[in-house]
């Protein structure tokens, strides 16, 4: 299994079209065979960040997400206007 962990910050005033962009995304991704989890989290106090939590069964799973059209879509065309990506970790459990 690997885990991507990834924290974006929308632009002031797109939080809502972030959040719908990130429905989208998720409802997609979840459905692709690869994929374990699929959670956005939106933060507490900053409404303006929100952190995605994602796992895979394997690397080639991780790079058919990323490869997918409603990937290359929603977070190449919509999500980089919307906000910024601020962290992104790619993580492989303990046990």
């Amino acid at each position: 299994m690997v885990v991507l962990a990834v924290t974006w910050i929308a632009h002031e005033g797109q939080e809502q079209a972030m959040i719908q962009a990130f429905e989208r995304l998720g409802a997609a991704s979840r459905q692709e065979p690869g994929c374990r989890m699929y959670v956005v989290h939106r933060h507490r106090e900053d409404h303006r960040m929100l952190f995605v939590y994602e796992q895979y069964d394997d690397d080639a799973a991780l790079q058919a997400h990323r490869d997918s059209a409603h990937f290359q879509q929603i977070v190449k065309e919509e999500l980089h206007n919307l906000g910024r990506r601020t962290d992104a970790f790619l993580l492989d459990p303990i046990a």
